[in-house]
Formats: C-alpha cells, structure tokens, sequence
C-alpha cells in the first residue's frame, strides 16, 4: 500500500473513531450524490462465503424506502455469513465521473437472518441504463421473508476517503426471498468487471443472468444515526439478486481480510473470506414505478 493510501486510511480511521467518542463532531455535511444517478450505477457481483458466524448480535431494523414505509420494525439476529458483494461494472460502461467515487467503495458482507413474512406484492423495473437496453421487461413479484442482512465493510484494510465513508457507512440492505409471478424472463449475458481498487486487478468474468431471488431493500440499524443527506439517496437503493452461471473457472481464488464500516457493527471482530466464482447479481431496480429522485 502507497503512503498516501496509507495517510487516507488512517484519516478515515480517525473519522470513525471521531464519531464514536464524539456523536456530531464532524459537522461537515457529506457530498451525496443525488439518488437517481448514484442508485442506477451500483451493481454488485456477490460470492458465497459460508463458513463464519459473527459472535451473537441482535440488530434492529426500519425499512427506509417510502413504498415499504408502512412495515413495521423488526429485531433480527446475525447468522453465518453467506456473501460478499462487491461493485462491478457491466459490459466494460463505467459509471460517469463522481458516481464513481461513491459505487466502488460499496462492499456488502452478507448474514443469514429470519424474521416475519412481509407477503408484499411489488412491481420491478430496472434502473441500469446497460440493463435497460437490453430490454428486460418488469417483473411482478411478492416480497416473502427477510433472508439476509448485508451491511458494509472494508476489505484488507483499504478504507474510502473520509467523504465517501461518511455515506456508504450507512448502506444496509435487508434481502427478502421473492416469489415472482409468471413465465421467468431469459437468461441474459453480461461481462462483469471489478471497481474497488482492492480487486481492480482481477480479470473480467462472463455470466449468465437467471431468475431473480431476492429483493434487497434499505434500511436503518437502531442505533444509526443517518444523516439527512446521506438519507435521501440510501433510502432509493433497491437491488434484485439474480442468480448468476460463468463458463469455466480461469479465475483463482482470493483471500481478503473484512472490517466492518457501520458504527452499530464496529465492536465486531475482523473476517477473513475467500472468494472464487460470482454466485448472483445485485441489479438496481425501481418498486411500483416509484423512480428515485434525478437531483
């Protein structure tokens, strides 16, 4: 790692530690990007990880997205870990310049949890502009029981800048198992390619896109203190989880080592994950037409 990686991850570190000891001390409002844009570029490639549990943790958790306002809050333990996703670029379209920023520094550790059915009818559309082009159409579907709780770490230490850290922080999605009505869409292809610098130097993965299987959802962890801006954007972040086929492995597996980003998680100790071949993707969708703000 550079010294200036180095220096950055230490002021990050420091910023983390700031807000612990002294809630509101960083007064400076984050630069957010607006909902829409950041939303519609973040799409996350997600590998099996079984094989750790956390120590015993009970989090709980408020639906932030105002279609799904109206369930109620819920109390949930961690399990096992089941996945890390991490953010990708599809067919070689990078996200514009100051999304960017923000989209690759979204790594999601991924717990079992279980909790009340939400039997919640919904209508899918998608929000990525390669995905839009390629046509698929709505999907219908009800959103069944919670399944996971992905929330956000650091991986081999490297963490975003202060700003960048500030938001993504505060990204936990509660995944809900889907029943989806109708005749299942093709399976479409698609090349995956890493953006977080920690695995930028991976070599770009082809895949098969099948069945959606979960709804991954915002939500609030008690004790998450959100602030306004960062709220506006993170609660539009809606991603479906497709299943997900490659051709043969030319990929070896990785080792990274995790960290936790959340102030509610931070007591947490470190991880330790391989990963080998994309098992899903998380795509940016839109709930009963209601389309995240433009600006």
């Amino acid at each position: 790692m550079s010294r200036r990686s180095t220096l950055r991850g230490f002021a990050a570190l420091a910023s983390l530690m700031l807000d612990a000891v002294l809630p509101g001390a960083a007064t400076a409002a984050p630069r957010v990007p607006p909902p829409l844009p950041f939303v519609s570029q973040l799409d996350l490639s997600c590998y099996r990880t079984e094989g750790y549990k956390p120590p015993p943790t009970a989090v709980t958790l408020k639906h932030l997205n105002p279609v799904l306002a109206e369930l109620p809050i819920e109390t949930v333990k961690l399990g096992e870990r089941q996945q890390l996703c991490v953010p990708v670029a599809k067919n070689g379209v990078i996200p514009p310049p100051g999304i960017l920023d923000y989209v690759r520094w979204v790594d999601l550790s991924c717990y079992r949890i279980e909790g009340r059915a939400a039997n919640f009818p919904l209508t899918l559309s998608q929000l990525n502009p390669v995905v839009q082009r390629l046509g698929i159409q709505d999907a219908h579907v009800t959103m069944l029981s919670p399944e996971q709780l992905c929330v956000p770490v650091a991986k081999n230490g490297v963490l975003p800048p202060p700003e960048i850290l500030s938001v993504v922080r505060h990204i936990d999605l509660a995944c809900y198992a889907l029943r989806v009505l109708g005749i299942p869409g093709r399976p479409f292809p698609l090349t995956l390619g890493h953006l977080n610098p920690v695995l930028a130097d991976r070599p770009k993965v082809d895949v098969k896109v099948g069945n959606a299987r979960q709804l991954c959802v915002p939500v609030a962890k008690g004790g998450d203190k959100i602030p306004p801006e960062v709220l506006r954007t993170v609660q539009w972040l809606d991603l479906a989880k497709y299943d997900v086929t490659t051709g043969p492995s030319v990929v070896g597996p990785v080792t990274l080592k995790l960290t936790h980003l959340n102030p509610v998680l931070a007591h947490l100790p470190g991880e330790e994950v391989v990963l080998t071949e994309p098992a899903q993707l998380g795509l940016p969708v839109a709930k009963n037409g209601k389309i995240p703000p433009r600006d």
